[in-house]
């Protein structure tokens, strides 16, 4: 009976180190407007909160779902500077378990078993058959200021199947108009999303979002602050832009959803 007793307690024990990760993002506000996450709205059932760690630094926060395999937002400051693209892709050992560390790896390198690596995220060999799409980043390499924080972006956990048009043209094209906001912007807040979509790549491992989308606050002199957002369609090469409260209400009818609102009411 103490056996069982201690394997109960062990076994409890646990499940309450897993749960830590996943119920907030408290290593990593400081990529939040106000240092607030959205609210539940945005929560998949199947949750991990990644405070993105590379090289000893937080450089985002990302909520993932681990049964779809794909992040629902990345959020960051957009602080766009220069360095090369890291050639490669990196996994996160967390999702495989709490005691392999915090830290980022890359997937060619890493001593985790392949298998372990594959049972809550997306790994390389399930975008290679992928037909018209590619990976595409949620926090994109150009809106990060150094060479480290544009290599943490290339992580499968800051991936989704992207429409390889879309990708490389009418969202690069956003993610450059975004670029030349930041300029202006005491700080810039941007909050990048997925939502899920009914269509699965690598026999159903990998979903395929319907639109990815995103919002972002500029803070200006004087506490001023002003939001705007965009939104696509995930087979279309068509980026539609939007004031933030129009955003709020197609991503509320997209996600089924009576409210979004990605800065929790902090920036118009």
């Amino acid at each position: 009976m103490l056996m069982l007793a201690l394997l109960f307690v062990a076994a409890c024990s646990s499940i309450l180190a897993e749960a830590e990760v996943v119920q907030d993002f408290k290593n990593c506000l400081e990529f939040f407007l106000d240092k607030t996450p959205p609210d539940a709205s945005l929560t998949p059932s199947n949750p991990a909160r990644i405070c993105q760690f590379y090289k000893n630094i937080y450089r985002y926060a990302t909520m993932y779902d681990t049964e779809k395999r794909i992040p629902i937002y990345s959020a960051y400051k957009c602080k766009p500077g220069k360095g090369q693209r890291y050639n490669g892709w990196m996994i996160e050992p967390q999702l495989v378990d709490l005691a392999l560390g915090r830290s980022m790896e890359d997937e060619r390198e890493t001593n985790i078993a392949a298998s372990g690596v594959a049972k809550n995220q997306a790994t390389f060999k399930d975008y290679a058959q992928a037909l018209n799409t590619e990976k595409g980043h949620l926090n994109p390499v150009c809106h990060q200021p150094d060479e480290d924080s544009r290599a943490a972006t290339s992580t499968l956990t800051n991936i989704v199947p992207q429409f390889s048009k879309l990708n490389e043209d009418a969202w690069a094209s956003y993610e450059d108009s975004v670029k030349k906001e930041a300029q202006v912007c005491k700080d810039l807040y941007v909050i990048v999303g997925a939502v899920p979509g009914d269509e699965y790549i690598a026999d159903g491992r990998v979903n395929v979002p319907s639109h990815i989308w995103s919002a972002a606050c500029c803070l200006r002199e004087k506490n001023r602050r002003n939001a705007w957002g965009a939104i696509a369609k995930n087979n279309e090469n068509i980026v539609k832009q939007y004031n933030l409260e129009k955003l709020k209400k197609e991503l509320a009818l997209l996600y089924g959803k009576e409210k979004i609102d990605p800065f929790n009411n902090g920036c118009k």
